[in-house]
């Protein structure tokens, strides 16, 4: 006997589990509260190839956003939510620490001023 279908597709599915994920989230206190040591420590790969000084070089910048959404993009990466695979790879090797960690170190810089 076949399994009967809940008329859910797949796009869907994932982002009702997104929007779970992020409820539960919030529920239990897990928040971007990363220490920024570490941040910075973790950061030589992602700097590899989005700019520290926040210029576009075709790489979207990184850098001064606010700690939830750097959390919240790479969960979506994780989950394959956001079609990247280079990123979808590396979010899904880190933890939640380290990807808070990365959160607070990227959200503590500022771009530099552009040059004259």
């Amino acid at each position: 006997m076949a399994a009967k279908s809940s008329g859910i597709g797949l796009p869907a599915r994932a982002c009702l589990f997104v929007i779970f994920a992020a409820g539960l989230a919030h529920a239990t206190g897990a928040r971007a509260a990363g220490d920024r040591a570490y941040g910075e420590y973790l950061s030589s790969e992602c700097v590899t190839c989005h700019l520290l000084g926040g210029r576009f070089a075709g790489i979207p910048p990184i850098i001064g956003w606010p700690e939830e959404t750097f959390v919240a993009v790479m969960n979506e990466y994780r989950l394959k939510v956001r079609p990247n695979p280079v990123m979808q790879t590396l979010a899904g090797r880190l933890s939640d620490e380290e990807i808070a960690a990365l959160a607070a170190y990227f959200g503590s810089l500022a771009a530099e001023p552009a040059a004259k």
